[in-house]
């Protein structure tokens, strides 16, 4: 799916396309709707990067037993695992 974003939303918001995947990623992280690996595919960063942002923010990383197992499913219907 993909989702088209008026440039007249960007140039309000004053952020780059990045900046605004990122910010979409924490917030759905943060909401517990998306995984660590979920949300940092989205946001378009490795892992660790994406940790450092949260941890910026002082969002923590509730990476659990749960997480890992839908990683762990999400990668195996990707066919990556």
């Amino acid at each position: 799916m993909s989702i088209v974003i008026p440039d007249e939303i960007l140039v309000a918001t004053r952020m780059t396309d990045a900046e605004l995947k990122q910010e979409i990623a924490v917030m759905l992280f943060q909401k517990e709707k998306l995984t660590l690996a979920q949300a940092s595919r989205l946001a378009e960063m490795n892992r660790i990067p994406f940790q450092h942002l949260l941890a910026s923010r002082q969002i923590p990383v509730h990476y659990g037993v749960d997480d890992f197992e839908k990683d762990i499913k999400n990668l195996q219907e990707m066919g990556r695992l």
